[in-house]
């Protein structure tokens, strides 16, 4: 067995209270997390931790330490826009199973006390977020026109005015028990996720539900989201959150296979939608199309780089996919290998399709720097108010000036030269 050199993780998080997200630009609602997506979290935190740093783990990453977390061999960046309070809630959580308490976490004063930090020797480790407005790796698809005009392509294409009619029974049934939200086909997210937390939370609800209503639902919101990111092409805006969440995977691939660097595992705390782009990016659909649908809560997807012993001296990577907390890691091969793939050749594959700058992502959107780097309308309504509140502070001042000026206005007498003895002049 090679040895596990680095792994990258990329986890949803957990459950969280209903969100709502618009149909046809995905701007987001706020939502907050549950004890129980807490519990899920820190389930899958518990899960990696036995499979990664226990070292009688076949998966066992090498040269990691596992009872005191060092941070330089840990890196956490957690999704700020969309979900991201319940996001990095999960976060924390995941890192609580993964680097539990150790009362070893402690530090001698100069005065000979001893102190082990709080809860039993908690262990704090740093989560990266990027400002919500601008979190581009993470939440790539929101005001981005190009992906809107995507969400209307799908709308508008074949398959899914098929789908319309033949989902119209189920939306007529479902109308009662959803309380006045749309039930179109193009609202197929927000019906799922709002029948799925009624289910889960409100016991009175879970008894009125119809059986097999929350199934046709999710099937429904599968194949919804699932149209909606992915595309035809591995460029395409379908897979923009793909694309986004990418540069990340493939710079921590090679900082952890071909530089001196330290770093050994990478958790990407996120929610659904790039996962559903990686897997087609990665061409796992074609062999196992379950993977065309919203992962559960707690899912996780491994990145696992293999390096094997000598003579070979190659790097290679082994994707494995756990969906939900009831799974265990199933390994999926990608791009028809049969087997696990050399890094560099997945670096090949995927490197061009990559965004990794804000011009990148601001030319896949079809959005155009104008004046003063305005680059979408909500800056240019910005940019106008913030000049227009200018140019009215400039005329207040002018006219206060004015207005000074008149009122100490004193008209000049006439003055005459009067040649007197003393030269004095006189009015």
């Amino acid at each position: 067995m090679p040895d596990v050199h680095g792994v990258l993780i990329i986890a949803r998080n957990g459950d969280r209270t209903e969100f709502y997200q618009d149909p046809y630009t995905y701007e987001p609602s706020y939502t907050e997390s549950t004890p129980l997506g807490a519990v899920e979290s820190h389930q899958l935190g518990c899960y990696l931790r036995s499979t990664y740093l226990n070292p009688s783990s076949p998966s066992h990453i090498q040269g990691i330490r596992a009872d005191l977390v060092q941070n330089d061999q840990v890196l956490v960046h957690a999704k700020a826009g969309g979900e991201g309070t319940a996001v990095f809630d999960s976060a924390i959580a995941v890192l609580q199973g993964l680097f539990p308490p150790n009362s070893d976490n402690l530090i001698h004063l100069a005065n000979g006390s001893e102190i082990v930090t709080p809860l039993g020797g908690y262990q704090y480790i740093p989560v990266e977020m990027a400002p919500s407005n601008v979190d581009r790796a993470l939440e790539s698809w929101t005001e981005c026109p190009a992906f809107e005009q995507h969400i209307k392509s799908v709308y508008a294409s074949e398959g899914f005015r098929e789908t319309v009619k033949s989902s119209g029974p189920f939306f007529g049934a479902v109308r009662d028990y959803v309380f006045g939200r749309s039930t179109a086909l193009e609202n197929a997210w927000n019906i799922y996720d709002f029948i799925n937390a009624q289910l889960t939370h409100n016991q009175t609800y879970a008894y009125r539900l119809p059986p097999t209503f929350i199934e046709q639902a999710h099937g429904y919101a599968n194949y919804h989201e699932n149209a909606i990111f992915s595309d035809k092409e591995t460029g395409g805006i379908g897979n923009i959150a793909g694309r986004t969440i990418l540069n990340t995977i493939l710079h921590t691939l090679q900082r952890i296979t071909f530089d001196e660097d330290p770093l050994r595992l990478l958790l990407l705390e996120t929610s659904y939608q790039p996962f559903i782009s990686l897997f087609h990016m990665l061409e796992l659909v074609n062999e196992h199309p379950q993977l065309a649908a919203i992962p559960n809560h707690a899912s996780a997807l491994a990145f696992e780089i293999l390096r094997g012993p000598p003579p070979e001296l190659r790097e290679f990577l082994r994707i494995r996919f756990k969906n939900g907390t009831n799974e265990e890691f199933q390994t999926y091969p990608v791009f028809g290998h049969q087997g696990d793939i050399a890094v560099t050749e997945f670096l090949y594959r995927l490197e061009n399709f990559a965004i990794s700058s804000q011009k990148q992502w601001e030319s896949a959107c079809g959005i155009h720097s104008g004046y003063f780097g305005i680059t979408s309308a909500t800056e240019s309504m910005n940019v106008l108010f913030a000049a227009f509140s200018v140019f009215l502070l400039l005329g207040m001042f002018v006219l206060s000036w004015f207005k000074r000026r008149r009122d100490t206005y004193v008209p000049v007498r006439e003055v005459h030269v009067v040649n007197n003895e003393k030269g004095r002049l006189l009015p």
